[in-house]
């Protein structure tokens, strides 16, 4: 059976799927992109919008909806068209802003995640200090570094070609070819990005985690069941580091083996098959499906912004200054 290309002979070699399992890839993948983009929508007008959510800790939330949502844009649509085609069909300049956005957009949540876990570090074991070192400002210098830093590493690696750096030959002769769009990366850029893009945000991130819940639990035996009003900030406190930490360890559980398969493959000869790496990397992206989710499941917050957005009510006048939950 002869091979089918995506432009003809001398482009990529093309996989052409059933018609049944093109349209069951399309509805599934497509509703994941439906869902992304709506569900952070959601999260961004909520907190955008609500006086109430206006806190440091609610702007890093909405950095990192605002990361979520570019994916399900910029990544994700792109992407469930190139999965189920099996060819690049949007040029190579826009191939080189996906795969810089793909980097960029990943390295940004972490990131953002990891900022979480520094609020959080102080809302729960030095809550003194809290309201004096994690102000609007310090939350909007820690977004701007998350943002920058994730940019330099995303469009610097590809677009000043460190991804393939001393492996140029091997990459254009023999990889490269009309039609596609795969990121290589050598041994040394795979081993540099995984690390600072997610083995060491994520090892910091565990290991203040483990910090809160150490402190927390000192806390809880401390105050045992009295109900001052103290108490009660300390039990919102906690839930909504709870809900954080759940959100941190979804992220770690859906890109953890992402990146597993990126930091070994240019060490074992680059045998793990393109398919394989595409179907984590969409386990990786449906986080960002997820994230509303969690937040809809535990934010009582969420779930009644949601409510006023979906009837339309978030029109009416003053309605900014609605209390979402008791303060």
């Amino acid at each position: 059976m002869e091979p089918e290309f995506c432009y003809g002979n001398g482009s990529c070699v093309r996989t052409v799927y059933p018609v049944a399992v093109r349209a069951i890839l399309y509805l599934g993948l497509g509703s994941a992109v439906v869902l992304t983009v709506l569900g952070n929508l959601f999260v961004i007008v909520a907190i955008a919008h609500f006086k109430q959510l206006h806190t440091p800790t609610n702007y890093l939330t909405l950095s990192l909806a605002v990361s979520d949502l570019l994916l399900g844009v910029l990544i994700m649509l792109p992407g469930m068209i190139r999965a189920v085609e099996t060819c690049w069909f949007f040029g190579e300049m826009f191939c080189k802003v996906f795969m810089s956005s793909d980097i960029l957009l990943c390295t940004a949540s972490i990131l953002n995640l990891s900022f979480i876990s520094i609020d959080r570090y102080y809302a729960v074991c030095h809550p003194m200090l809290y309201p004096l070192k994690i102000t609007v400002h310090t939350a909007v210098v820690m977004i701007l570094v998350t943002w920058c830093v994730s940019a330099v590493v995303g469009f610097g690696m590809v677009f000043l070609e460190l991804n393939i750096l001393g492996m140029e030959e091997l990459y254009y002769n023999n990889l490269a070819c009309e039609g596609g769009c795969i990121l290589f990366l050598t041994v040394v850029t795979s081993t540099v990005s995984s690390i600072i893009s997610f083995y060491l945000p994520g090892v910091i991130m565990l290991g203040i985690y483990l910090k809160i819940y150490m402190v927390a639990q000192r806390q809880v035996r401390t105050t045992g069941l009295q109900k001052t009003s103290s108490s009660k900030v300390d039990k919102h406190q906690r839930k909504a580091t709870k809900t954080l930490a759940i959100i941190m360890g979804v992220f770690l559980s859906f890109w953890t083996p992402f990146f597993i398969c990126n930091i070994i493959d240019p060490y074992i000869g680059y045998s793990i098959p393109p398919t394989l790496f595409d179907i984590l990397s969409w386990l990786g992206y449906l986080n960002s499906t997820i994230n509303p989710l969690v937040y809809a499941f535990f934010y009582s917050w969420f779930r009644k912004a949601f409510q006023i957005i979906v009837s339309g009510r978030i029109f009416w006048s003053d309605m900014s200054d609605t209390k979402l939950f008791a303060e």
